[in-house]
């Protein structure tokens, strides 16, 4: 970045220098005339001389300035690369660490599943089946004896409801025979 900058402000600078060196160019050949028609032959020369000075450093800077833009562009173009090399290099460092933490988390599942041994299972399953019979079988005397309590209330009403039943026919067969016996007497009466 440094160096692609550096080269950037050299040719900012030249094309600086160069505008300047143009503007004083202008400036020079403006007072060339003038120098001539004022017949100072001394000032000309010196002016002259500034003119082709000028003139050979323009062409130069130009050359310069030019060579400084296909080196700016190169430099730009090549860092643009760099950076794109530089992003993929961080995606693919990316991509290698969570590959690194797949394999180790796959290696601690392995080691695991390697000190676990098939008879603590066998055992754990056979205790898990102990519990479970347990809780049946008090699931099934609390059931049992909620039945037997209600099919002794059902027994007791029952019987309460036979008996009851049976009162009820002795009242009526004591009715019925008392009946009959007032009616032998009549009978016998009459």
């Amino acid at each position: 970045m440094k160096a692609v900058s550096g080269i950037v402000y050299l040719r900012n600078k030249l094309e600086k220098e160069l505008e300047e060196k143009s503007s004083k160019l202008n400036k020079v050949q403006t007072q060339i005339p003038i120098a001539v028609q004022e017949g100072d032959d001394e000032v000309t020369l010196v002016l002259i001389e500034q003119k082709n000075t000028l003139t050979a450093d323009i062409e130069r800077i130009k050359v310069d300035v030019k060579k400084m833009i296909v080196q700016a562009e190169d430099s730009k173009e090549n860092l643009l690369k760099f950076q794109s090399e530089i992003q993929k290099l961080k995606a693919e460092k990316q991509e290698m660490l969570a590959r690194r933490e797949n394999a180790l988390a796959q290696k601690r599942i392995h080691d695991e599943i390697s000190n676990i041994s098939l008879d603590d299972d066998i055992k754990a399953l056979g205790n898990v089946r102990e519990s479970i019979n347990k809780l049946e079988a008090q699931v099934d005397v609390a059931s049992e004896l909620n039945n037997s309590t209600l099919d002794t209330k059902l027994k007791n009403i029952e019987s309460k409801t036979m008996k009851s039943s049976a009162k009820d026919e002795l009242e009526e067969l004591k009715k019925q025979i008392n009946i009959q016996k007032g009616s032998i007497n009549i009978e016998k009466k009459l």
